[in-house]
């Protein structure tokens, strides 16, 4: 087992392949990491009125940026304003009208606004609603707002769930196509049958190869976990801001080692029963599209909130409100079951050299 891993990983570290892999996923992950580096406490109020976010979307705006969760009074005050500008420039109402409008609304929730402006053809409030979920503060509240959440857990909590939202996001997509390679030379028909003379047991083989497939993707998360953690380590330093490093091989464990587990399980799984692992990629890619797919949750917005099996963990919210969904320790758990389950059912595959081949329709004994 130890040779066909060795073998594996070998034959990663020598394809000009893996490098480019790995340069994308690490310059893909610091790019959507990198606006979190920039939190600091505020010294003035018109330091922060001095902030350039003209070019950041409403809904990007961020405690980075001086911005706070609004309370339900002050979301609905911001986006009424909008509303009422709005009806006044498009849709011809005049300044009593649509004064007589707002004042209606004050006693109505917004999904009865929504209903409302729906009947009238204003479609899209919701959004607007949704725009207005945060609010510009002040230093003084931007820092007490900080320091109300660095009592609860450090800077670097949040940033590490940050990492394996956007770590996990592109280590997926770069493992669906990097581990398309780890079977594609045992598969050809001269090597496939040779492997098949060799005194390897099944488990031997599928372990080994899985495990060399495995290790490869570690060395690039254990790479991007040691990076970040001494990003973070620097701005914490800098910025007095709480920082346990534990939290970024925690959180790689917690949310990233699971789903790498179960797509070099799948690789597996299909490489054996087609004998060719191509089939697997186009399988993954719907696999990460289905598991990075939002649903409109119960206040009508659209947003992550976790599917059964995903293999990608997203943590919706702006920087400090940060969480996994509920239903992902759970999930990563049945993951691990699961790929034990398709290693186990690779094994059968190879003892049975590949059972039934897709491509020759050929059936083959057992060993």
């Amino acid at each position: 087992m130890k040779a066909v891993m060795k073998q594996a990983v070998k034959n990663y570290l020598k394809n000009p392949v893996f490098w480019i892999a790995f340069l994308i996923i690490m310059i893909g992950v610091y790019q959507d990491v990198s606006p979190y580096l920039k939190l600091h406490w505020f010294t003035s109020d018109q330091e922060i009125r001095e902030m350039q976010v003209d070019d950041i979307p409403m809904n990007d705006l961020d405690v980075m940026q001086g911005y706070l969760p609004a309370t339900g009074e002050q979301q609905k005050a911001a986006a009424l304003q909008t509303i009422g500008q709005t009806l006044l420039e498009e849709f011809d109402r005049t300044d009593e009208e649509v004064q007589a409008l707002l004042e209606k609304f004050q006693d109505m929730e917004i999904g009865e606004i929504q209903e409302y402006l729906e009947g009238i053809g204003y479609y899209g409030s919701l959004y607007t609603f949704e725009d207005n979920r945060y609010i510009q503060g002040t230093a003084r509240e931007v820092n007490q707002y900080m320091e109300e959440r660095f009592r609860q857990h450090p800077y670097s909590w949040y940033l590490a769930n940050k990492f394996a939202d956007f770590g996990g996001l592109y280590l997926s997509f770069g493992a669906s196509i990097l581990l398309a390679l780890l079977f594609y030379q045992d598969t050809r028909k001269n090597t496939w049958e040779l492997l098949h003379t060799k005194p390897v047991t099944a488990w031997q083989y599928v372990l080994g190869k899985a495990l060399g497939g495995l290790l490869v993707m570690l060395l690039i998360l254990a790479a991007l976990t040691i990076f970040f953690a001494g990003l973070c380590l620097a701005v914490g330093l800098g910025e007095n801001l709480p920082v346990n490093l534990l939290d970024f091989p925690a959180a790689a464990v917690k949310y990233i080692l699971p789903n790498l587990i179960m797509i070099v399980s799948v690789y597996a799984v299909v490489a054996l029963a087609f004998r060719n692992p191509l089939p697997g990629a186009p399988i993954l890619f719907l696999y990460l599209l289905y598991s990075n797919m939002g649903v409109k949750g119960p206040d009508g917005i659209y947003d992550y909130y976790g599917r059964p099996l995903a293999i990608m963990v997203r943590f919706p919210g702006n920087f400090l409100e940060t969480a996994a969904p509920s239903v992902t320790g759970f999930n990563q758990i049945f993951l691990l079951v699961c790929s034990g389950l398709l290693l186990a059912a690779a094994a059968l595959l190879w003892k049975y050299r590949g059972g039934f081949s897709y491509f020759t329709g050929n059936c083959f004994p057992m060993k």
